[in-house]
């Protein structure tokens, strides 16, 4: 049985205490906009490597950018910062996680959903090399119509991550989340 001293929290409440912060931060982070594609939320787009309570208390946050140098970084780390001390959670800090990667396998279903949903082709396997990132002349399939009578305009659409597509039955231009 455990005793619990003039407010002295047991180990077990101290637990249920620390999951609960944990939980919390899970459900604020998941409502944090990715800037550059604000249909999904950073915790789709698998940049969140981790929400943990450390022996501290502080609730530690690892954040993987989706590639180095990804002009949106900073602004996400504000986002995350912003939106924990709005949840009142108590103390925090945000790691930065660089290893292992950030791959596009992380992105979730409900991420490659939402892409999908908001006009983006979501990226559709593994990759091991460069040729498989380009796509290697693979066709992509129109969000809109699903041809696969589509061209590749630019290596580059309005991000690095990204390839500005046209299909060619619709006519309509699109973009397609490179595989990372």
């Amino acid at each position: 049985m455990s005793v619990v001293h003039a407010g002295v929290e047991g180990p077990k409440a101290a637990a249920a205490g620390a999951a609960a912060r944990v939980a919390a931060a899970w459900e604020i982070l998941s409502t944090v906009e990715d800037p550059e594609i604000p249909a999904l939320s950073i915790v789709d787009l698998g940049l969140i490597r981790f929400v943990r309570a450390a022996p501290n208390g502080q609730i530690e946050v690892g954040l993987s950018p989706t590639y180095v140098g990804c002009p949106a970084t900073e602004v996400i780390r504000r986002s995350v910062r912003d939106a924990l001390e709005k949840g009142a959670l108590g103390e925090f800090e945000v790691a930065n996680v660089l290893s292992p990667a950030w791959s596009s396998d992380w992105i979730t279903p409900e991420g490659r959903r939402k892409l999908h949903e908001y006009g983006i082709v979501p990226p559709d396997r593994n990759v091991s090399n460069m040729r498989d990132v380009l796509r290697a002349g693979r066709p992509v399939a129109c969000p809109r119509c699903n041809s696969v009578d589509t061209e590749t305009l630019s290596e580059f659409g309005s991000t690095p991550c990204k390839a500005l597509h046209r299909c060619r039955a619709c006519l309509e231009p699109f973009e397609y989340f490179k595989c990372i």
